[in-house]
């Protein structure tokens, strides 16, 4: 086993906290879902907002899923110019067997946008 990263982001199509929870909360289950990961495999989750959203933490999302052991950090992602608005993206540390190429990168609802190198 080793410590991987992955990526993960989803557009909102607004400031809401019903769909920054369900938004997220559905990113965070496909990106488990497709590298077969469990709780316990998750070491640690960090989460950025693009400065237009203000109505919830991303991180409740995982709370709500029972992630409530798993060490979590909300970031302000830097306010470029004509950066994609809404977004919220995810960089997850999880233990597996899979190798780099291996991961699977998880981009919703839009968000393919931000890295179609990673999209597949």
């Amino acid at each position: 086993m080793r410590v991987r990263g992955v990526r993960g982001a989803t557009l909102l199509a607004a400031d809401d906290a019903d769909e920054m929870s369900e938004a997220v909360g559905e990113l965070l289950r496909e990106m488990m879902r497709r590298n077969d990961l469990q709780a316990d495999a998750l070491v640690s989750i960090v989460f950025t907002a693009t400065p237009d959203l203000h109505s919830a933490f991303p991180a409740a999302a995982a709370r709500s899923l029972g992630l409530t052991d798993v060490p979590l950090l909300c970031a302000q992602e830097i306010d470029v110019t004509g950066a994609v608005p809404r977004a919220v993206r995810i960089l997850m540390h999880a233990e597996t067997p899979r190798t780099r190429s291996e991961v699977e990168h998880v981009y919703l609802r839009g968000a393919e946008v931000l890295r179609q190198d990673l999209v597949r």
